[in-house]
């Protein structure tokens, strides 16, 4: 994506969904903008760093979500790298995507975090 516009527009929409939480906070971590919340980490915006051909999310994910999710629509999600070995998700943001999809899944997110683990939404 070449277009600095059509990046700002993609972290804005994550914001809007992410900052709907309640208590979540923004900073920057490893270089991009990473949301949080009860002081622990659920997103993390992935603007090609280092090299990654999309832009993208990176959601913490009740246990097997990242298989179902993949499996269902690897075309728009997938295993990201440093985290997926611990289940987060990588949902593809350039193109279009289901924004409604990407809110579920960040909710989801915020769920487990706040229950410390252990998922309190259903799927």
């Amino acid at each position: 994506m070449d277009d600095p516009a059509e990046l700002d527009r993609i972290l804005e929409r994550l914001r809007a969904i992410c900052h709907g939480f309640e208590g979540t906070t923004e900073k920057v971590s490893h270089g991009e903008p990473s949301f949080f919340v009860a002081g622990r980490q659920y997103a993390m915006m992935d603007s090609y760093h280092h090299g990654s051909a999309h832009v993208s999310v990176w959601c913490a994910a009740p246990p097997g979500a990242q298989e179902v999710l993949i499996a269902a629509k690897p075309e728009r999600f997938f295993r990201p790298p440093y985290v997926g070995h611990r289940g987060w998700v990588g949902i593809y943001l350039d193109g279009d995507p289901d924004w409604n999809e990407v809110a579920g899944v960040i909710a989801d997110a915020v769920d487990l975090i706040r229950a410390g683990g252990k998922s309190a939404r259903k799927r």
